[in-house]
């Protein structure tokens, strides 16, 4: 509940009075301080007592306001009407009290309607007495009692600097118990606030909790909280104590008294418009350097005389509130800020183990704890030694006894192949430093090599191919250079031969001879044309190509071979394959070259055997698939990674070239297992790519 701030005044005669309470005067002023415990019952008293010393008619009491410098009427004695609205005095007024304060005695004003005319009014009286309540250099207020006869400055010497100091003491008194029992409320408050912060860490909730229970320690209808977002530079609602939240305001509003309330030092009271009896206090929510948003209560209704007794209550208030809004931002930073350098540190691939200085694992990154199989929970406090490997734990130990490391800066790094963590590593140990830049630990990061590892041998197969390419490149400018050359004069030779074997032009004896000569540089011949092949003085001529027909016919061109080996030939045709754009005869010589290195291999297994054959559309429906099969001896694995290089050949010297499957692979690459040959239902793309012997 609100605090009793009732306007303190009385209107009966100053006579009536001296005679009601006259008993009660007789009391010793300590004695009267240290029993009263309400401020309303003990000011009648010290009032009383104030005239009875100075003979005076009436007595009116301000206080200093720090806010604004001036002084507020607070409670009066013998009085017809209690004005509380504050004493701005004139220039004349302003300067007799501030002599009365720099003085500090009291101050006779004989003539008050000349000398101090607003006090006069106030006071209802032709004189008046100045009592400055001061404690050392700081106001504390004014006493001032009224006379309708001037008195003499030797009538009221007196007790009067003891009824003056009376009145100080009263009010000090009562506004230490004020603050101790506004302590209590405030804490009472802040304790319900801070332990529903301390259950759920939600800001939101803690503050509607604050804002009901201001309403009943304010008297207010609604009080609201404001919290300043700096960076999108709002004012947001935070809480409240009605069910209205989210609604933001600028910083730089100047319609929103929230906004303009941020900017003050102290809690304010917006003055009500006319004819309202309720008004709107507004609290900064200060932090240690910055503007942490605004406390507003709505319609409160503050009585006349305690203003000052309010804003210091609202001022305590915010002070605390800001405190526990800034701690809680603060644990929110850290929080945010440990989550994401939690997320950093697992987002590492690399495996990060944090050990202290007995070899103890303190922290590790989620990489690491899924590597070792364990939770991160289960290897904090355990020796780093037990998930390494006896090489790399070693290393470590020597790394950590090493003499003359302190304060490394620099890292160490080793590599090393661990069973224990199951792969290459590049291991980079690091000092763990304090604030004091002395060794506390070290930090191992192990950087998995096996991606490495097998980029470097992706690399080494690229340059391997690019050696292939620029070989072949060499290869083909020099067949062009000089194919042509050579085929003019094998061309001569067999010419000529064929001539004396049609014309029987030489002995009997040396036929045998001449067959071979022939057969010999028609196998000269041949390697001249595969090499003008190869080199790609031929044009690919791509046009409409059944891919069935293509192998029927290799097929009907080696059926005498395969009879004379006893092969027998199995064909399985897709007959809905659809046609490809392809050049005829260079699919023509890539099956060719298939089928008969399959003739070749079955023939050295010196026994029957069988070639397969299927056409088929691949499952996307966007490729044909051919695919060559034989019971030959197969490749060796180690001539695998050379079948499609230039002159390579597993045949005896003479038995051949070499060129045939780099041939098709020129023609049809890149080279894989199977005869593949793009379509679409319309018009598709030829590639051939094989190894004869799968």
């Amino acid at each position: 509940m609100p605090r009793d701030t009732r306007t303190r005044r009385a209107t009966r005669p100053a006579s009536a009075s001296r005679s009601t309470t006259a008993s009660t005067v007789q009391r010793p002023l300590a004695s009267r301080l240290a029993h009263t415990a309400r401020s309303n019952d003990l000011l009648p008293e010290l009032h009383q007592h104030a005239l009875d010393v100075t003979g005076g008619s009436c007595s009116l009491l301000f206080q200093h306001n720090p806010r604004s410098g001036g002084l507020q009427a607070t409670s009066g004695f013998a009085l017809d009407v209690l004005r509380t609205d504050p004493w701005l005095p004139g220039p004349d007024e302003a300067a007799l009290v501030a002599d009365a304060f720099a003085r500090g005695v009291p101050t006779l004003v004989a003539d008050a309607n000349r000398q101090a005319p607003d006090l006069a009014s106030r006071l209802n009286s032709r004189a008046a007495l100045l009592l400055p309540l001061v404690r050392g250099a700081e106001r504390v207020g004014l006493l001032t009692v009224g006379f309708h006869t001037p008195p003499s400055e030797s009538n009221v010497e007196g007790d009067i600097v003891e009824t003056a100091d009376a009145f100080m003491t009263a009010l000090e008194l009562f506004h230490l118990r004020q603050a101790a029992e506004l302590h209590g409320d405030i804490r009472e408050l802040l304790d319900e606030f801070t332990a529903s912060l301390s259950a759920t860490l939600n800001l939101t909730a803690g503050l509607d909790i604050f804002c009901h229970g201001a309403n009943r320690l304010f008297g207010a209808d609604r009080t609201s909280v404001w919290i300043h977002d700096r960076r999108a530079r709002h004012l947001v609602l935070r809480a409240s104590s009605d069910v209205a939240r989210g609604v933001s305001v600028g910083t730089h509003d100047a319609s929103a008294p929230a906004a303009l309330a941020m900017r003050q030092m102290r809690a304010e009271i917006v003055s009500p418009s006319e004819g309202e009896v309720t008004a709107m206090v507004t609290v900064p929510l200060r932090g240690c350097r910055r503007a942490l948003g605004t406390i507003v209560f709505e319609r409160v209704r503050v009585e006349a005389g305690g203003e000052l007794d309010f804003l210091d209550r609202a001022d305590e208030l915010g002070r605390q509130l800001s405190s526990a809004i800034e701690n809680m931002q603060l644990l929110d930073d850290v929080l945010r800020s440990r989550m994401e350098l939690e997320n950093t540190f697992d987002s590492i691939s690399h495996l990060v183990a944090v050990a202290d200085t007995g070899g103890l694992i303190v922290h590790v990154n989620q990489a690491f704890a899924s590597r070792v199989g364990r939770s991160r929970d289960e290897l904090i406090d355990r020796p780093l030694a037990d998930y390494v490997g006896v090489e790399l734990g070693g290393w470590l130990q020597r790394h950590k006894s090493a003499p003359g490391r302190a304060g490394a800066d620099a890292a160490i790094t080793c590599e090393v192949v661990d069973p224990v963590l199951n792969g290459p590593f590049m291991v980079t140990v690091t000092d763990l430093l304090n604030h004091d830049r002395e060794p506390c630990g070290s930090v191992i990061v192990a950087r998995d090599l096996t991606p490495q590892t097998q980029l470097e041998a992706e690399r080494e197969e690229l340059r391997k191919r690019l050696t292939q390419s620029e070989k072949l490149a060499a290869l083909g400018q020099f067949v062009a250079g000089i194919a042509h050359e050579l085929n003019n004069p094998l061309q001569g030779v067999l010419g000529h031969l064929e001539l004396l074997r049609t014309t029987g032009a030489f002995p009997k004896q040396l036929r045998r001879e001449v067959q071979t000569i022939y057969r010999e540089a028609d196998r000269a011949a041949k390697i001249v044309r595969n090499l003008l092949v190869f080199a790609g003085s031929r044009r690919l001529a791509r046009r409409s190509v059944s891919l069935n027909a293509v192998i029927q016919k290799v097929l009907a061109l080696r059926t005498p071979a395969h009879r004379a080996v006893r092969i027998e030939v199995v064909r399985h045709y897709d007959e809905k394959l659809p046609r490809v754009q392809s050049d005829p005869l260079l699919l023509h010589q890539v099956f060719l070259n298939m089928v008969m290195n399959a003739e070749h291999a079955i023939a050295a297994t010196g026994r029957e055997g069988r070639i397969e054959i299927n056409t088929m559309v691949a499952g996307s429906g966007d490729r044909i698939i051919a695919t060559v099969r034989d019971t030959g001896i197969g490749i060796p694995e180690d001539a695998l990674s050379h079948i499609f290089e230039p002159f390579y050949t597993t045949k005896e010297v003479g038995k051949g070239t070499g060129l045939g499957l780099a041939i098709a692979a020129a023609k049809s690459s890149p080279p894989t297992i199977r005869t593949v040959a793009p379509c679409s239902p319309s018009s598709c793309r030829s590639r051939g790519d094989q190894d004869p012997d799968e």
